[in-house]
């Protein structure tokens, strides 16, 4: 079997074993590479890379995968708070992931797509899923003006996560082809004043700075981006004198706010009978509801024998690149 691994630091096709054991054998149909991939090149990781996937089951369902292997029976999963299990593996992490011909994934992990998603376009329920959190934990509901800064995937996935709130968005975004993508998606290409909410989406020390100074009086700073190579906080007396509230986000888990049952506020906790994979569910509907959404984030498909000039290409972001799928 095929699988995409690291080789002295550089991505390689490489035969892999087979998958084994216990779980749900995944036939993968796209597999989105991830900037978090790029990054841990140099690891020396010796499993198989890919989080971001979709595929079919023996019995020929289209599936999203939760990479999250959550343990739930930790304190934080037993309040419904998954994505900060205490005992967390992650497929193409920890655990052999799906930038490969077959993967096997912990039944918990399986999302059955909704209808009108297609299974090539269902590898981005993930980072969609990432960006769904971010707005719910930042409590962006109808009305607020929100800045997001970055126009990579989960840039413009917030953008149609805050939309789908009822937030007037704007981007700060780099390069002309994501201003671009911004634009399709309903979003203003100009920072402009204040915001209410600013989701920090590059994951730099210069973005969050923009964060902060576009962030009005007592606003929100929502943080899904990985700082790779830390953090020497930034505009401290200008956040202090605003009461800029910073708030991580770490990936997902089950739904809160306005798509969570009985929620009583856009920042309600999911409670402990929530769904897992709820925000998952969620993004997955999105992105049916939003068709211009992978249209607008997916600029390259290559096959899973082309997998090193795929990854030379979600490189060179200046090139064109914002999500770049794999095919097997």
């Amino acid at each position: 079997m095929r699988g995409v691994r690291t080789v002295g630091g550089v991505f390689e096709l490489v035969e892999v074993p087979e998958p084994e054991g216990d779980g749900v054998l995944v036939e993968v149909a796209s597999a989105g590479i991830c900037g978090s991939d790029l990054h841990m090149a140099g690891f020396g990781l010796p499993t198989t890379f890919g989080h971001e996937v979709a595929g079919r089951t023996a019995d020929g369902t289209e599936v999203a995968v939760r990479p999250t292997r959550t343990c739930g029976t930790c304190d934080r999963c037993l309040v419904g708070e998954v994505q900060q299990c205490r005992d967390m593996a992650l497929y193409g992490l920890a655990v052999d992931g799906g930038m490969a011909d077959r993967v096997i994934v912990d039944s918990s992990c399986v999302v059955a797509l909704p209808e009108g998603l297609s299974v090539a376009d269902a590898c981005l329920v993930e980072p969609v899923a990432v960006s769904v959190h971010a707005v719910a934990t930042a409590g962006i509901v109808t009305g607020h003006r929100v800045l997001v800064v970055g126009g990579g995937t989960v840039g413009l996935t917030a953008v149609a996560a805050a939309r789908a709130v009822g937030a007037d968005v704007d981007v700060s975004a780099r390069h002309p082809h994501q201003q671009a993508a911004a634009e399709r998606l309903g979003a203003g290409t100009e920072a402009l004043g204040e915001y209410d909410v600013v989701v920090e989406a590059a994951g730099t020390e210069g973005a969050l700075v923009t964060a902060i100074d576009h962030a009005r009086p007592g606003g929100t700073v929502s943080l899904p981006g990985v700082y790779w190579d830390g953090l020497a906080l930034p505009n401290v007396m200008t956040m202090f004198l605003k009461e800029v509230r910073l708030v991580p986000s770490s990936m997902y888990g089950c739904a809160r706010g306005v798509h969570a049952h009985g929620a009583s506020g856009p920042g309600a906790d999911p409670g402990p009978d929530a769904d897992p994979v709820g925000e998952l569910r969620v993004a997955a509907r999105l992105l049916v509801e939003v068709p211009d959404l992978a249209a607008a984030v997916v600029t390259h498909r290559f096959g899973l024998d082309e997998a090193a000039e795929a990854f030379r290409v979600a490189a060179d972001r200046s090139a064109g690149a914002i999500k770049v799928v794999l095919e097997p």
